[in-house]
This record gives structure tokens, C-alpha cells and sequence, in this order.
């Protein structure tokens, strides 16, 4: 069900109102919603700001439930921000598709159809999850828009493979299994791998289908020109990128309201270094932030760190 985009996620102080350079995020950013959404042909970069109502995934993958009230508690979070791009750059909140009566494939093809929308119509899709079944209906958007033909590599900065088997049903784990038997020209990058969070038949199953992968335990700011290499070799061999963030990635002591938390995991600034190195690449076609969970965060930290994370990746596109 599509949720027409709303004002009360879009408050904060007010320095100025007539002052760019005082302006905070929620004094400009544009609600529009997404059957009448037309970007301005003076607009140097816009982007789109659109929500996933759904955790159905990840019960399905007896995962902690509370990820479907993420996308307007990120949006609260991001209004208070400071306004930090140039004066011809428009930021569009379309609203949000919602995950009705554990009818996950119909809001993932739904959440696909408002992806493709915005591509094109030449508006960088920027999705806030919802559970990492996010990203299937991400995908279906991205690959309906740019054609079956292209190579699309996808990038995952995760502490899971999500390849497990979807013959019983699909969730917040089967999706790019999914995407991988389905779509001969997609390729699978993960960086943040944890043994604790893969079984062996999960390696497995990466080595099946040629996923490339950096663990976690591997993965430092000493590291960063190593893995930005690797990532560049792996965008190379595509035509097109799409990013995918599951807040799972980080340790719990940064992220604590995620769907399946854990003590190991990746450092703020590493991962903040890497999107910012990998949205800087033309062939970025768009990104989303998953597995917020307010539910069990403290303080609002979760919450917070998703927000501060699109905030410098808008800023990395331009």
C-alpha cells in the first residue's frame, strides 16, 4: 500500500528562514508524491527519499520484528540535519510503501515499480528499510529500469550472506539467492562477513555462486585503499551498482536496535568511508539503509548513525 509522504517526519529548529547556509534539512527538503513526481531540468542532482514499511522478511526469518517503523523515525532523525548540499540540488520524500497482511511479494513488487518510477524520472532512489527483504524490491526497480541486459553488480555491506534456499517461502534471508538464480547478469559483492552469522553451507553456497566477499574480522581503516581496490575491480565488471547497507553490519556497540544484533561487527568510520567511496562512483544507480530496529535501540543510536550515514552519502553523490 502506498503512503502518501508527510509533513510531521519533516521538523526541527529553525536558525533561519531566510539564510541558505543556516538551513536544515527539513527546510528543504520537497514532498512529492510519486505518480506526480516531475524533477526540475535546471536541477544539477536529485534524489528520492522513499520507505519500506515491511519487516514480514524477517519474521519469516525469526528475526526481531520492529524494522517496519524505521523509515519515518529515520526521517525525523535526518530533518535535523543540517543542509549541506548546493543550492540546485532537490531531495523529494515520496513517501513510504507499506507491507499489508504478510503480503511481502506484493509490496516488494510495489516498492519496485516506485523504484523504477524514480529512476526514470532522473531522481536517485534512496530507500529506508525495513527489513533487508528491502532490497529485492529494490532490485526489481533498478533492473526493471535500466534493462535485462545490463550487468548490475551488487554491493552488500552486511554481516550475513542472505543466500539461504526459498523453496518454502522467501525472507530477509533468501533474496540474493533469489536474485542470483533468477538474473545471470548480476554479480554479488559482501563486505563485513561474520563466521558467527554464516553457516559452512552458506560458504558454501557464496563459493557456488562465485559471491565475492570480505569477512568482517579482515576489515580495518589500515585496510581501506586494499578494500576500496577490491571494490573497484568488482564495480569494473558491471555497467551498473546498486548499495545496500543492513545496519547488522555494525557492531552492536554502535547498533543496537538492528534485527539480528551481534558484539562483533564494523566500525562507523570504515563503513562510512566505503559508501562514501562507492556512491562517488558514476555508476551508483541508488542505495538503501536496512534492519533499523527502534524497537530495541538505546538512545536512539541506531536511528541516529542511519540518518548521519545518508546525510554524508548524499553529500558523496554530488
Amino acid at each position: 500500500m502506498y503512503i502518501h509522504p508527510s509533513k510531521e517526519n519533516w521538523r526541527g529548529r529553525v536558525d533561519s528562514d531566510t539564510d541558505f547556509l543556516s538551513f536544515r534539512c527539513h527546510q528543504k527538503v520537497n514532498l512529492a508524491e510519486i505518480p506526480h513526481l516531475n524533477t526540475d531540468k535546471n536541477t544539477s542532482k536529485a534524489f528520492g527519499i522513499l520507505g519500506f514499511q515491511c519487516d514480514e522478511g524477517v519474521r519469516r526469518n525469526n528475526g526481531r520484528m520492529g524494522a517496519a517503523d524505521a523509515p519515518d523515525k529515520i526521517r525525523s532523525a535526518l530533518a535535523k540535519l543540517p543542509w549541506a548540499f548546493p543550492e540546485n540540488t532537490m531531495v523529494y520524500d515520496v513517501g513510504n510503501i507499506k507491507c499489508e497482511n504478510e503480503r511481502m511479494e506484493e509490496a516488494q513488487e510495489e516498492l519496485g515499480n516506485a523504484v523504477q518510477h524514480l529512476l526514470k524520472n532522473n531522481a536517485t532512489p534512496v530507500i529506508l528499510g525495513g527489513g533487508h527483504e528491502t532490497f529485492y524490491g529494490h532490485y526489481l526497480g533498478g533492473r526493471k529500469a535500466v534493462g535485462s541486459e545490463a550487468k548490475i553488480g551488487i554491493i552488500n555491506l552486511d554481516a550475513h550472506f542472505d543466500l539461504r534456499p526459498y523453496d518454502k517461502q522467501t525472507s530477509s534471508g533468501t533474496m540474493f539467492k533469489q536474485i542470483l538464480e533468477q538474473d545471470p547478469n548480476c554479480g554479488y559483492m559482501v563486505v563485513g562477513i561474520q563466521h558467527q552469522g554464516n553457516t559452512l553451507a552458506l560458504f558454501e553456497t557464496a563459493k557456488k555462486h562465485r559471491v565475492q566477499f570480505l569477512l568482517e574480522e579482515e576489515l580495518s581503516m589500515m585496510e581501506l585503499e586494499r578494500i576500496r581496490g577490491q571494490i573497484c575491480a568488482f564495480s569494473a565488471r558491471h555497467d551498473y551498482i546498486m548499495l545496500t547497507l543492513c545496519m547488522d553490519a555494525f557492531s552492536s556497540a554502535y547498533a543496537p536496535g538492528v534485527s539480528a544484533p551481534s558484539p562483533f561487527g564494523l566500525e562507523p568510520k570504515l563503513v562510512r568511508a566505503l559508501i562514501r567511496y562507492i556512491v562517488s562512483n558514476k555508476k551508483l544507480l541508488s542505495f538503501d539503509v536496512s534492519e533499523v530496529n527502534p524497537l530495541y535501540d538505546e538512545n536512539n543510536k541506531t536511528v541516529q548513525l542511519a540518518a548521519y550515514l545518508i546525510h554524508d552519502a548524499l553529500m558523496s553523490f554530488l
